[in-house]
């Protein structure tokens, strides 16, 4: 969502070195797990920019019918999807027929920066602009609240928790969502990483998708 990569839990240190994104931390041990990040992030990155035209699409091709799958009826529902940008697998066929089926489809919008993203319903064909980060968003700005959120990955843990770009966007604004939605976590065959050192403000994902068409549910 965005090209920052400062790993803050939306909000930059203030106050006291071991004070971040509101959550108190050992200021070495977030030093190590902020080190260790960067160098997974550069290291995914990577792999990405291997992957072939041909191979995106096959990715995304099979996340998609898992997605159906897992997701079911979504006439009703509020679905959030996203705009993919830097190889995240390009969900938007998806989407259309989710809106095709009854659902209100939205993508998130970086309203300021470092603050919670809002979701602004998007339909086929509906009129985009350039928002903050150069990401294209709807023209017209219609918040709603999604009962289920799609989450693009660069990788993931075994406790489900996402390893993002890094501006911490996505944490802020699922934490602050009432009623909570369902997270789903769509990402490449190459994403998952052990652990990501989980900080107080990192949301774990419900589901995981990946490129190869497998499914984990964190609930087991």
């Amino acid at each position: 969502m965005t090209g920052a990569e400062d790993d803050t839990g939306g909000e930059p240190p203030c106050f006291a070195q071991n004070l971040v994104g509101g959550h108190l931390v050992d200021a070495q041990t977030w030093a190590d797990v902020a080190q260790f990040r960067k160098s997974d992030r550069a290291r995914l990155y990577a792999l990405r920019k291997e992957l072939s035209q041909d191979e995106l699409a096959r990715q995304a091709a099979a996340a998609m019918a898992t997605l159906t799958r897992v997701v079911e009826d979504v006439a009703g529902k509020t679905v959030a999807g996203y705009w993919p940008i830097r190889g995240e697998l390009d969900l938007r066929p998806w989407l259309r027929q989710a809106v095709a089926a009854g659902a209100q489809v939205a993508l998130p919008v970086v309203v300021e920066k470092g603050r919670a993203v809002a979701f602004h319903l998007w339909h086929p064909g509906a009129k985009m602009t350039r928002g903050i980060w150069n990401i294209p968003v709807p023209s017209e700005a219609r918040a709603v609240t999604p009962d289920i959120v799609i989450v693009p990955l660069l990788g993931v843990d075994d406790g489900c928790y996402r390893l993002g770009n890094g501006g911490g966007y996505y944490d802020m604004t699922l934490a602050g969502l009432v009623p909570r939605p369902r997270i789903i976590g769509v990402g490449h065959d190459f994403c998952p990483v052990q652990t990501i050192f989980p900080q107080p403000w990192d949301v774990p994902m419900d589901d995981v998708i990946l490129g190869d068409g497998s499914h984990v549910r964190r609930d087991g």
